[in-house]
């Protein structure tokens, strides 16, 4: 299993992985966001603090990256989303590979622990600086094929933020669970992340999807042209669920993250209709 986050149209920080999904944006306030972000710094910094030298050189949830390199993406993501917060409050041009490639080529050579060290520096100071926003700024930005607010650009943070952090924690606690206070913010961006996670999965079947933890309705749209979430009022005319799926809703925002493998199934899952297997298999991570 290899799940990643795009957080550009470029390539990532190993250099071989398209990197947060921008058609997943609803809008949400700035106020809510960041402190969503800040308690997942903190989840960021107590899974790496205790860390030894030989600990983050082991596998994270990525399985060909280490917590290290884990670490790293979260840290040049840090200067790559800071310099898209500087383009949309100087209303000036989003900076593209000429910006990214530099700094993933320079975390890239940083010795492991230095990754980590530096992945908490970077990522507080991003921390800081949209907290110190107020969200009427002049601003303006146009970021992958489209207009795209302040707050718009930090849940694309918190979105790969909260995943990185899971990957990187569950590699020391298999029970790690999505931060709670993200959950709800990032739940209703799972029908636009769906249509770049979701795979091919004939024969057509809806699941109707009831989450806990907050309560949501979805329906899965399974089909040999791919596989998707819809809101229950979105799903069309085309036939009424067969299936269902019960679970807690960081539970389901894994699934379509890719991540959510057998050992990492929390008790009290219920699939009726339908085998998480082939589940998995439709949001296999990207």
């Amino acid at each position: 299993m290899n799940p990643r986050f795009w957080y550009s149209a470029a390539r990532s920080v190993r250099g071989d992985i398209p990197a947060v999904v921008v058609e997943t944006i609803v809008s949400v306030a700035l106020a809510e966001l960041v402190p969503a972000l800040r308690a997942s710094h903190q989840r960021l910094l107590a899974a790496l603090t205790p860390l030894t030298a030989a600990d983050v050189t082991g596998p994270s949830y990525c399985t060909d990256w280490t917590i290290a390199q884990a670490a790293s993406h979260l840290g040049s993501g840090s200067e790559i989303f800071a310099a898209y917060v500087d383009a949309g409050l100087a209303q000036s041009e989003a900076p593209g590979g000429e910006l990214q490639h530099p700094i993933w080529d320079r975390w890239n050579a940083k010795a492991p622990m230095d990754q980590v060290r530096d992945a908490v520096v970077a990522d507080a100071a991003f921390v800081d600086k949209v907290a110190a926003l107020t969200g009427a700024e002049p601003w303006h930005l146009e970021l992958f094929g489209g207009e795209r607010g302040l707050a718009d650009i930090v849940r694309m943070r918190l979105s790969e933020h909260t995943a990185h952090t899971w990957d990187i924690a569950v590699a020391q606690r298999p029970d790690a669970t999505l931060d709670e206070q993200a959950v709800a913010l990032l739940l209703d961006t799972l029908p636009g992340l769906s249509q770049h996670a979701g795979k091919p999965s004939p024969p057509p079947l809806r699941v109707r999807v009831t989450t806990s933890g907050p309560a949501h309705e979805f329906v899965l749209d399974l089909s040999e042209t791919g596989s998707r979430v819809v809101e229950p009022a979105d799903a069309g005319p085309d036939g009424t669920a067969t299936a269902s799926l019960r679970l807690p809703a960081e539970a389901f925002l894994r699934l379509v993250f890719g991540r959510l493998d057998a050992a990492h199934t929390p008790a009290g899952v219920v699939a009726e209709g339908v085998d998480l297997d082939r589940l998995r298999a439709a949001f296999p991570g990207f």
